[in-house]
Order: C-alpha cells, then sequence, then structure tokens
C-alpha cells in the first residue's frame, strides 16, 4: 500500500490578485518525492488553495497512492473539508465538491492543519510561481482534472 504525505499552499498577491499554488509530496519517510509551483492568473486566496490542494490530490493519483496525508496551512480549507465549517461561498463549493470527488479515489485520508512555520517550502514554491509568472509576463498554466475537464 503507497503511502505518501502532502504539503499545498495558495498564494495570492492581492484578494483577489495573481495568484499560485506550491505542492510538496513526500513519501512515507517525508523523503521529497514531487515539488513543483504553478501560475494560476487571478484568484483569491482560498481559491488557490483548492487549487493546490487538488493538484497535490491528482498528482497523488498519478502516483499510485493509496493512503495520503494532506497538510495544510490554511485553517479555513482544513475545516471546510473536515465538515466543521460550512462552504458558502458558490466558486469554493465547486471547488470543494471536486475535491470531495477525488477522496474516495484512496484507501485513507488524513487531514492536518500544520502551522505556517511548517509549510514555508510549499509557500515559497506558490509565490515564486508568481514572481517568475510577472517577470516573464506568462500565462496561467491549466491544471486539469482526471478526466480533462478544464480546472482553472
Amino acid at each position: 500500500m503507497k503511502e505518501i504525505e502532502i504539503f499545498t499552499d495558495g498564494a495570492s498577491w492581492g484578494n483577489p490578485g495573481k495568484a499560485g499554488i506550491g505542492v510538496i509530496i513526500c513519501d512515507n519517510h517525508k523523503k521529497i518525492i514531487k515539488k513543483f509551483g504553478k501560475f494560476i492568473g487571478e484568484a483569491t486566496n482560498n481559491v488557490a488553495e483548492y487549487i493546490a490542494l487538488l493538484s497535490g490530490l491528482e498528482e497523488a493519483l498519478n502516483l499510485g497512492a493509496e493512503k495520503i496525508k494532506i497538510n495544510l496551512d490554511s485553517q479555513l480549507l482544513a475545516r471546510q473539508i473536515q465538515g466543521d465549517y460550512r462552504v458558502k461561498e458558490p466558486h469554493l463549493r465547486t471547488l470543494f465538491e471536486r475535491v470531495a470527488q477525488l477522496f474516495p479515489r484512496f484507501k485513507k485520508v488524513e487531514i492536518i492543519n500544520i502551522p505556517r512555520a511548517e509549510n514555508k517550502e510549499t509557500d515559497k514554491l506558490a509565490n515564486q510561481a508568481i514572481k517568475e509568472a510577472i517577470k516573464n509576463n506568462l500565462p496561467p498554466e491549466k491544471i486539469y482534472l482526471r478526466k480533462g475537464r478544464e480546472l482553472f
């Protein structure tokens, strides 16, 4: 059974503003398997957080993960996914539903709300993606769900 740990973060320069995501995926010994940042265009911080999580989940599926431990520094996102907070905004509800559709594809999903200090590297990846996009006038990367549907 393949176990992995996912760290995700979203960043937005303005709210909404230029946004990016950061994802780090580790094996069960905390060895980094994959890490990436992507510029996603204009979005709120909460949208960027959800897109980062969705990207991490998609990558976990691509890697054949069966058990995942998800580390988020966004209290709102963690509590919404755990069912402690309602998802009121329609644009977040759509992203929440996409996350909920992916969870059953894993045998075990654990959500942990970590302090920002423990998620600095993913924050750095998200912000670096925004900086590079601005510097090089790059378009946002398209992010797809498994069935070819464009997410963002």
